[in-house]
C-alpha cells in the first residue's frame, strides 16, 4: 500500500485578467474551472492541506497582469478564501523567482496539486519544473483552463491547446485528474499516478484510446 502524500494545494493565477479581462479562458468553460478550484481549495482546507495561492503581475501599463490593475486582482472566489501563503511572480512557474519551493521544503510536502490558469503557460511549467525538482505533481483537468492563439506557426483552439498538454503531462510530469477524483484521492488518503511515455504511445500505436 502507497504511502499518503503530503500535499499542498497550489492555485496558480486565478485572477480576473481571465475571467473579464484581456486573457479570457475559453475552454474548459471560465465557470465551470471556478467552481473546481472552489471546491478543490475547500477539501483542501477541510483536509489540512496546505493552500498556496499563486499571482502573475507584471509591470504597470501592460496589456495583461498590470500590476495595480483591477484584472491582475486575485479572482473574488479565490481572494474571499482561505490560504495558507500567497505567492508573487513574474515569470510563468510558480517555482521560478519565488520563494515557493523553501517553502514547501520546510514543511516537507511531497505532492503539489495544482490548479487555476493557463493550463499551457504557467500549469505547465510550475509541473514540469516541480516534477524535476523531486516532487510528486497532479494536475485538475477541470480546475485549469486554456485559451486560443494564432500566430507564424499556426492556430489552436483552446480546447485543442488544453487536451493536447494534458495528455502530454499525464504521461510522465503529472497524475492529470478530474477534481472528482482528486477529491477522492483526498478522502482515502491515496496518492495519484500518472501514466508513462511508453504505454501512452503503444495504446495510441495500437488505436486503444
Amino acid at each position: 500500500m502507497s504511502r499518503q502524500p503530503k500535499r499542498a494545494l497550489i492555485v496558480i493565477d486565478v485572477q480576473n485578467e481571465y475571467v473579464s479581462g484581456n486573457l479570457r479562458i475559453e475552454y474548459p468553460d471560465v465557470q465551470l474551472s471556478l467552481s473546481n478550484i472552489v471546491r478543490a481549495m475547500d477539501a483542501a482546507r477541510a483536509a489540512g492541506i496546505p493552500v498556496v495561492v499563486v499571482r502573475h503581475l507584471t509591470p504597470e501599463g501592460s496589456p495583461i497582469f498590470a500590476r495595480g490593475s483591477e484584472q491582475a486582482e486575485l479572482h473574488p472566489l479565490v481572494a474571499d478564501r482561505h490560504h495558507d501563503l500567497l505567492v508573487e511572480k513574474s515569470m510563468a512557474s510558480a517555482l521560478t523567482g519565488t520563494g515557493l519551493g523553501a517553502w514547501l521544503r520546510e514543511r516537507q510536502i511531497d505532492t503539489l496539486s495544482i490548479v487555476g490558469y493557463m493550463t499551457h503557460n504557467c500549469n505547465d511549467s510550475t509541473v514540469r519544473q516541480a516534477k524535476h525538482e523531486g516532487w510528486n505533481v497532479e494536475l485538475l483537468h477541470d480546475a485549469a483552463g486554456s485559451v486560443p492563439y494564432a500566430n507564424a506557426r499556426g492556430a489552436a483552439t483552446a480546447e485543442e491547446i488544453h487536451r493536447v498538454f494534458t495528455v502530454v503531462m499525464h504521461t510522465g510530469f503529472a497524475a492529470v485528474v478530474s477534481t472528482t477524483e482528486w477529491l477522492a484521492a483526498i478522502e482515502r488518503g491515496e496518492a495519484l499516478q500518472a501514466d508513462n511515455i511508453y504505454l501512452s504511445n503503444q495504446r495510441a500505436l495500437a488505436g486503444l484510446i
